[in-house]
């Protein structure tokens, strides 16, 4: 199946998408690179653009971007020693994992931010298989926009029977004409107030030029990765048969066909996947984008089918086994929570507490303070809500603002809920402009957990607050 896309080679300004026509190989690590103990980060080069343009410099873990993949097996534990070769002070979180809460790396809240050439020893162990990240949590508008971050796998004990298993990491760059971080629009009240720093290069595994060699029939885990600042993903599969089984890393009750799927920052999707294209065609997976013309489609990934793996595809996947995420309590009996979100350009947002007294917008936009939870623009010194351990919590969500929001809640998974339907363990949820969203989930974890958007622009400029479970 080949299928016609736009792409464009010369790296521009703004935030249109640029992508190289062709690809390079999107296996940019493997389960090979296991890291070592010692997890570094520091400044770099990358060869993000074609080779016609210079290495882009980076900040990078492991001296690679992603930084190494770190597989693990279920309740295993895991081990590292963070070293900060940063010119910033930095920590690592270990996102969506169910995990101890003075590992979480969050600063001012687990442990403190880990100064320019100190280091942080890591230990935890892994409860719940799939697919998770790592990134850092002290000024993340900047450092994950330079590269740092990393797949964190943790694998079943009975892993689903497939030909191969791949990480596909999603990212967005603003890179300048030639082809270096654009560092001056870093922290830009524009990005901060609207939809986030969007990217005018997208990466898949740290290549702009992305392929995968693959067999017609040839079946594969893909496990997808938003690790972008702000953008969503609208992804669609081209030449191939697809079943999702994972969101977040938690597995779905029943694989589910899929031929589209959103992606907001920081979440994931784990999908099985049968390339139906045939010899001497290619698959893709592409990302759809609105543009001035209407959508477009980019291929971000290609799939180019040499030789027959079988003679059809195998019989439909079964599901991933369950994790033990303990399950909701009584609904009906449940303690109820509200959360507003306000703030942004064309929002409605005449001001909100901060620093202990009510500041109007001018003065909170000064201060770098664009949006606010339950009328608060800054991080609490108490938390929002405290729980008892084992208790059922219901958080009815209000999105008054113009734009999504994809809303991460640490050291736990939750069930959005709609009307009597119950929907599908998560950790990261995209709640659209205007929307509400509501969300269950039994506080199991002791310790005090963020709350925050997932844009990183909007939680630096106010989407932040924390709860705390009582051990």
């Amino acid at each position: 199946m080949n299928v016609a896309f736009t792409r464009r080679r010369v790296l521009q300004g703004g935030a249109a998408i640029a992508l190289a026509a062709g690809f390079g190989n999107a296996a940019g690590f493997s389960a090979a690179q296991a890291a070592s103990p010692i997890l570094r980060a520091g400044e770099g080069l990358a060869r993000l653009a074609p080779g016609d343009y210079p290495e882009t410099r980076v900040w990078s873990y492991g001296d690679r971007v992603p930084g190494p993949v770190i597989r693990v097996g279920q309740g295993e534990r895991l081990t590292r020693r963070f070293v900060n070769d940063l010119p910033q002070p930095s920590t690592v979180h270990w996102h969506g994992v169910r995990i101890d809460n003075a590992m979480d790396g969050v600063p001012g809240v687990t442990q403190e931010a880990v100064p320019v050439g100190g280091t942080f020893d890591y230990d935890f162990t892994l409860p719940d298989a799939g697919t998770y990240w790592y990134h850092p949590h002290n000024r993340t508008w900047e450092q994950l926009a330079r590269g740092l971050y990393g797949p964190l796998i943790v694998e079943e004990a009975d892993p689903p029977d497939v030909d191969r298993d791949e990480v596909l990491i999603l990212d967005d760059w603003r890179l300048t004409e030639d082809a270096q971080i654009h560092e001056d629009s870093f922290g830009a009240m524009h990005d901060w107030s609207h939809a986030g720093r969007i990217g005018n290069w997208i990466t898949v595994n740290g290549k702009g030029e992305s392929r995968l060699p693959a067999k017609r029939f040839e079946r594969f885990r893909l496990r997808l990765i938003n690790a972008a600042n702000a953008r969503i993903f609208y992804l669609s599969l081209e030449g191939m048969k697809a079943w999702t089984v994972a969101l977040d890393g938690q597995p779905l009750d029943a694989p589910q066909p899929v031929e589209r799927l959103s992606l907001g920052p920081a979440q994931r999707a784990d999908l099985i996947v049968d390339i139906t294209a045939g010899e001497g065609e290619e698959a893709f997976l592409t990302s759809h984008e609105q543009t001035r013309d209407g959508e477009e489609r980019f291929a971000i990934t290609g799939f180019p089918v040499t030789g027959v793996a079988r003679d059809q595809s195998l019989a439909d996947p079964q599901p991933l086994p369950a994790n033990p995420v303990p399950a909701l309590g009584d609904l009906s009996s449940a303690r109820r929570e509200g959360l507003q979100m306000e703030g942004g350009a064309m929002g409605r947002m005449q001001g909100a507490m901060m620093g202990g007294g009510f500041m109007a917008m001018r003065d909170l936009a000064g201060a770098g303070k664009v949006w606010a939870l339950n009328g608060r623009a800054d991080m609490p010194d108490t938390p929002w809500i405290t729980l008892t351990r084992g208790e059922t919590v219901r958080i009815a969500m209000k999105n008054d603002t113009a734009w999504p929001h994809a809303m991460h809640l640490h050291g736990h998974h939750f069930r959005q809920m709609v009307g009597a339907d119950i929907g599908p363990l998560r950790d990261t949820l995209l709640v659209g402009q205007g929307e509400s969203a509501e969300i269950a989930f039994v506080a199991d974890n002791p310790g005090d957990w963020l709350f925050h958007c997932h844009m990183v622009e909007h939680s630096a400029g106010g989407m932040m607050t924390w709860l705390r479970v009582d051990a």
